[in-house]
């Protein structure tokens, strides 16, 4: 295990080569998929939901020449909607005819065939098999995070951006915060010691339930989960992995993309009832500790009526950095200056992903791609256990929630079904489960 760089031991040579293809490494020619000077790149998006449109629009920014081609969803009427309310806003780039509006579960193969780079934004339990699918396909991709919901899918994440960087095909992450020019220069700032050696850092996302979708008629219950798939532990992860992942990468990255070597957490549902709310958990707490001994105390919540933030907080020997407010303050004081860009780090990870297209440079973020979903996952299962969760058990586990993203069938028997009351019963008793 390369604990240094939070990924799994690979051979020699093509670990080399995907390193150096993940740092951008420019090549000859134009990369598969897209002939340079050849028009339209086409777009397929598979997810209609909220990040799935938004995506799309952060896509076509990039661009005249971006067109969206085909879109997939389980549910048909959401990719109509969606298709109607971009092509208001781009109706020179979206070109997606009645023919490439797909549904159901194996929609995503007509998607990939029919498009040269593939957005991912459907539930995260998808996204490993996706992500893999386009890749064997040829096809570059830009997938949402969280890009795994369990250790079974990291491996196969892992696999497939190896595979991409071997054959030259671009792959750029959802977490978004590595594009945004303010991170990278107030973390060029901790990493140069304005805030002296780190000691702590703190991770905060408070906030109410979100995306919530009630049960459209005709849907089976698989299809209502799916559609309505933030809160239902077997489809999203729970919310350290969807949540608390931006924050997350944030503390790898500050730590030099190294990863804790063990978190104990708690957590459990004390608020929501009722079917809307599936069977997540409603708070966590985390506590992850890395080999020098420096912390992050990391915290998430969904539950209305309460104080909410969004934070994250390096405190130093020297100083403290508010990561998110680009401020330092300590020995070194210090304020990026100009007006706030909170959705252009969006809109720049896909310029870089089409950039690279264009010109022939490679773009990977498999690297912190995998370490930040896997810390999540240390966080979650920890809370849904009681246990302590050390980085190896997580790295080598191939623990899967049931059933396998391949094996979804829209008639089949969910892993979850509702209560007498309507409600879904919570999947895991800290102290009493085991998962790893």
């Amino acid at each position: 295990m390369d604990k240094a760089n939070g990924t799994g031991s690979t051979p020699a040579a093509p670990r080399r080569e995907f390193l150096k293809l993940a740092a951008g490494a420019a090549t000859a020619n134009a990369l598969p998929g897209y002939v340079a000077g050849g028009g339209a790149i086409k777009v397929g998006v598979i997810g209609c939901g909220g990040r799935g449109e938004a995506a799309a629009m952060n896509a076509m920014n990039a661009g005249k020449d971006i067109r969206i081609v085909a879109m997939a969803d389980i549910r048909l009427d959401r990719v109509q909607e969606k298709r109607a309310a971009l092509k208001l806003r781009y109706p020179d780039q979206v070109a997606v005819d009645d023919n490439h509006c797909f549904k159901g579960f194996d929609a995503y193969k007509h998607v990939i065939e029919s498009s040269d780079v593939v957005i991912i934004a459907n539930a995260a339990k998808f996204h490993p098999f996706h992500l893999k699918a386009a890749v064997e396909a040829g096809k570059h991709v830009f997938v949402e995070k969280p890009h795994a919901i369990d250790p079974h899918g990291i491996q196969t994440v892992r696999a497939a951006v190896e595979l991409a960087a071997a054959k030259r095909l671009c792959v750029v992450s959802g977490l978004q915060s590595r594009y945004h020019p303010g991170y990278q220069e107030t973390m060029k700032r901790v990493h140069d010691g304005a805030i002296g050696d780190i000691v702590a850092i703190q991770e905060t996302w408070l906030r109410p339930p979100y995306v919530m979708y009630q049960r459209a008629p005709g849907l089976t219950e698989v299809e209502y989960q799916a559609s309505n798939q933030y809160h239902f532990h077997w489809l999203c992860g729970d919310d350290v992995p969807q949540t608390l992942i931006h924050n997350l990468d944030r503390s790898s990255w500050a730590m030099r993309n190294t990863a804790p070597v063990r978190a104990y957490g708690m957590g459990g549902r004390s608020t929501l009832h009722g079917e809307i709310y599936g069977n997540v958990f409603d708070h966590h707490s985390v506590v992850y500790e890395f080999a020098n001994g420096v912390r992050i105390y990391a915290y998430c919540r969904t539950i209305d009526n309460c104080y909410n933030e969004n934070s994250s907080l390096i405190l130093g020997t020297k100083g403290r950095c508010d990561l998110l407010r680009l401020t330092i303050t300590g020995e070194t004081n210090w304020k990026q200056a100009g007006p706030p860009t909170k959705n252009h780090a969006y809109d720049l990870e896909h310029a870089a992903l089409f950039g690279a297209i264009r010109s022939g440079n490679t773009i990977n973020n498999g690297d912190y791609m995998v370490r930040s979903t896997l810390i999540t996952l240390m966080g979650q299962f920890s809370c849904y256990s009681g246990k302590e969760v050390t980085w190896d058990q997580i790295s080598k586990s191939n623990y899967a929630h049931l059933p396998l993203p391949a094996d979804v069938r829209a008639g089949m028997e969910p892993p979850v079904r509702p209560g007498p009351d309507g409600g879904y019963p919570v999947a895991f008793t800290p102290g009493v489960s085991k998962l790893l």
